[in-house]
């Protein structure tokens, strides 16, 4: 009885060995034909939403330059002439109008966002100060006629003084930089700015 309970033992633990053994064959198998793919996916989504947010920016100021203008006029007089000397202040800001932007003004191009954004502009054309502005020298009589023409001569001399070509580039990196930094804050690394004609 001993002995044939020692072989039933001996059988048993053979017929588990041999299942364990059948098991583990049939997971190495099944584990070798079993591959992992990770599958990168660098395609961009330009949602409804991300166009929203940038065009709900508005106008949107890269550079501001302060600036003053000395204007002086005289009129000649019989006895004696007449002078009006003023100074202007005043303060630009150059940026983009983002409710200025054409359609598909956001694109994608493979795996990479294109913006391509409106032309730096003048943001604020009454940009002269008029409260802050100084009689110099006034001498005689001056009527607002006169005065209007200083003033308009002042806002040309600003004009041309600080809208150049140097200050709109230097407006244009600035708005690389800002794009650049608000693309990223939505994951978005690889995108391309360009300005519309």
């Amino acid at each position: 009885m001993k002995t044939s309970l020692t072989k039933i033992n001996i059988l048993l633990g053979c017929i588990i060995a041999l299942i364990v053994i059948i098991a583990a064959i049939s997971l190495f198998h099944t584990a070798k034909e079993t591959e992992i793919k990770v599958e990168v996916n660098d395609r961009i989504d330009v949602t409804p939403t991300i166009i929203t947010a940038m065009k709900e920016i508005g106008e949107w100021e890269f550079l501001s330059i302060t600036d003053e203008e000395l204007v002086d006029t005289v009129r000649k007089g019989f006895f004696s002439d007449d002078e009006l000397a003023r100074i202007y202040y005043g303060k630009m800001s150059l940026g983009i109008n983002m409710h200025k932007t054409s359609p598909h003004w956001i694109r994608q191009k493979g795996d990479s966002i294109v913006l391509t954004l409106p032309p730096i502009e003048l943001l604020d054309k009454d940009f002269i100060d008029e409260a802050r502005t100084k009689a110099f020298i006034e001498s005689g009589k001056w009527s607002d006629a006169d005065r209007e023409a200083m003033y308009r001569l002042a806002y040309g001399k600003m004009l041309r003084r600080c809208m150049t070509e140097s200050n709109i580039n230097t407006a244009k990196e600035n708005a690389r930089l800002q794009f650049g930094k608000m693309l990223k804050a939505m994951n978005i690394n690889k995108y391309e700015i360009t300005w519309e004609k």
